[in-house]
């Protein structure tokens, strides 16, 4: 699967099938940081991906003040 990251941009070719979780976890990036999308879908941490899936992975911004 492609699997393209934000901050800094780069992407990289990743075998699947694999779970957003064991993909993460391969990738040291820690779920709770992240979006991690599929086309123009959001997807949980059980999703299996295949290998012809495109992956973004854009880190989670917060902020701002009220």
């Amino acid at each position: 699967m492609k699997v393209r990251l934000r901050n800094p941009d780069r992407e990289l070719d990743v075998a699947g099938p694999l779970s957003v979780q064991h993909l993460l976890a391969r990738l040291d990036i820690n779920r709770e940081s992240v979006l991690v999308i599929r086309g123009d879908t959001l997807v949980t941490g059980d999703v299996v991906l295949q290998d012809d899936d495109v992956i973004e992975i854009r880190p989670v911004i917060s902020g701002g003040a009220l």
